[in-house]
């Protein structure tokens, strides 16, 4: 700083000094601030002085800090430009999952009393469906509660245990053990590509047969119920994404130090990895320092609430209007009525889902596992976008199909057809809900492949996530109203038309055509 320039700290101290000369000579006779008026007027004077100078030198320093942050903010955004750009060894990504330790956003809203309000709401709005569903089963059946429709739910058990065992079981040896025999020969071998292509032939092959077309004939040989159908279609596609995450982080790193040691996973890695909340593979993760047992209970509690939740909203709301609905004539009018009827019971279905999977659910593997990476979903609930709700609403699926689908295709096309890249990723992770909706169910009646694939890109590329108004919001939670009241119409619908109006003969188009379209006893 040049000498003619005074510094701040010298500045406020000859503002003192002045000052205090000031009061030296309003105080030279003691008959000017004898009084307590006077006294008072004049300690308020100091104040005010005091505070002005303070103000001044706090604003120039609080200047001077944010000047320093705002140049150390743009060195910092060029050394992670500089780090963005160059790739990890072995990557044909440019961007890579970084786990660091953080809490879910609920766990935050509920520390902070904002969410606790509608815990609570919905916690007392369950309360009410069990006192009424046992009210209204005293009064018809003579009996407490009639558990029947949730016992068909979760039916065959011992069935869904042994498929989840061989599932699981090949998961955990047959990837791992084909991948250490390829890392382990690749670099000695002089026959790089036939040996790779043995093994990924091999592989590919075991992966179509044991973890693609063995759950479907389970599902559909032994007719499990909804939800056991769910649980096995489910794992199907989570082992799926699991056993590939691994061979895709691990393969690129094979190939790229070829002539070097390379270092592969260990199974216990890979063990705790597949029960883990992401399907991104590391060899290592965040950990808390603890478990808390007391957490993990109440998460499976809660999760545990959200199951009899939906079970109460199902058969309260949904099962009487839609039990005899194909007995009756069709009409547009009746159409209509029963999707506006069924956007409550939809809407407390996705709520219910989302707090019990998404977040109790994962959180209390997390937790048991110590897994200190909660971001399994983000504020999707604020999304004024679409293209924004399908990134935040799960996290886990989103982060698998970025990494692994969306930059691996534009690596593969030279960074070009973005677009048609995105709809790809669309398409499969429509599909993919499809054939679990389609296998659980046990009839094809692509509901949610059209709200996904079709309602779903068009409102993506329509409202893009620079609309920051909340009538944008406004519009993306009445989508998905009307979509949950879309979905739970039809496909209850079509369930009760399944069992009024059965296949007289099995063809194709018998098979494909939803049968609600001409069930009218």
């Amino acid at each position: 700083m040049a000498a003619t320039e005074d510094s701040p700290d010298s500045t406020v101290r000859n503002r003192n000094h002045t000052k205090d000369q000031t009061c030296a000579e309003q105080n030279g006779g003691e008959s000017d601030i004898n009084s307590p008026t006077e006294l008072k007027r004049h300690m308020e004077g100091v104040k005010a002085d005091i505070v002005e100078d303070v103000s001044n030198h706090l604003g120039t320093l609080l200047d001077e800090a944010m000047t320093e942050k705002v140049q150390s903010h743009r060195n910092g955004d060029k050394t992670a430009t500089s780090v963005i750009k160059k790739r990890p060894q072995g990557s044909m990504s440019e961007r890579r999952k970084t786990f660091v330790h953080r809490m879910s956003l609920l766990d935050d809203l509920k520390d902070a009393g904002h969410f606790q309000i509608i815990y609570n709401i919905f916690v007392a709005a369950f309360c009410v469906f069990i006192i009424s569903k046992a009210a209204v089963d005293i009064i018809d059946q003579g009996r407490l509660i009639d558990p029947s429709l949730l016992i068909f739910a979760f039916g065959q058990p011992g069935t869904v245990a042994w498929t989840w065992i061989c599932l699981f079981t090949y998961t955990l040896l047959v990837p791992y053990k084909a991948l250490v025999f390829w890392g382990s020969l690749y670099p000695k071998s002089n026959h790089k590509i036939m040996l790779s292509a043995f093994v990924g032939i091999l592989l590919l092959v075991g992966q179509i047969c044991v973890l693609c077309i063995f759950p479907a004939y389970v599902a559909q040989h032994f007719r499990l119920p909804p939800a056991s159908g769910f649980i096995v279609t489910l794992e199907q596609a989570r082992l799926i994404m699991k056993s590939y995450s691994l061979l895709r982080e691990v393969v690129p790193t094979v190939l790229h130090k070829e002539k070097k040691e390379i270092q592969l996973p260990k199974l216990s890695s890979y063990l705790y990895f597949l029960f883990c909340p992401t399907l991104i593979y590391r060899d290592s993760y965040p950990r808390t320092p603890y478990i808390r047992w007391k957490y993990v209970i109440k998460y499976f509690a809660e999760f545990l609430g959200c199951v009899l939740f939906i079970y109460y909203v199902m058969d309260t709301l949904c099962i009487p209007v839609f039990t005899n609905m194909s007995k009756q004539p069709f009409s547009v009018k009746t159409l209509v009525l029963s999707i506006f009827h069924a956007t409550l019971p939809g809407t407390l279905v996705l709520l219910l889902a989302f707090f019990g999977f998404l977040h109790c659910w994962h959180n209390a593997f997390a937790e048991m596992l110590r897994f200190a990476d909660r971001m399994f979903y983000q504020d999707w609930w604020n999304s004024t976008s679409f293209s924004n709700y399908y990134r935040t609403w799960n996290v886990i699926i989103h982060d698998w199909l970025f990494y692994y689908v969306y930059q691996d295709l534009l690596w593969l096309l030279n960074k070009k057809f973005r677009s048609a890249v995105t709809l790809v990723v669309f398409l499969l992770s429509a599909s993919v809900h499809e054939y679990a909706f389609t296998m659980s169910l046990g009839y094809f009646y692509p509901v949610m492949f059209c709200l996904f694939a079709i309602l779903g890109v068009l409102f993506s590329f329509a409202m893009n996530d620079k609309q920051k108004s909340p009538v944008f919001n406004i519009i993306v939670w009445a989508s998905l109203f009307i979509g949950q009241g879309i979905q739970i119409s039809l496909y209850c619908q079509e369930w009760y038309a399944q069992i009024h109006c059965p296949l007289t003969e099995k063809t194709f188009w018998g098979l494909v055509t939803p049968r609600s379209w001409s069930c009218h006893l």
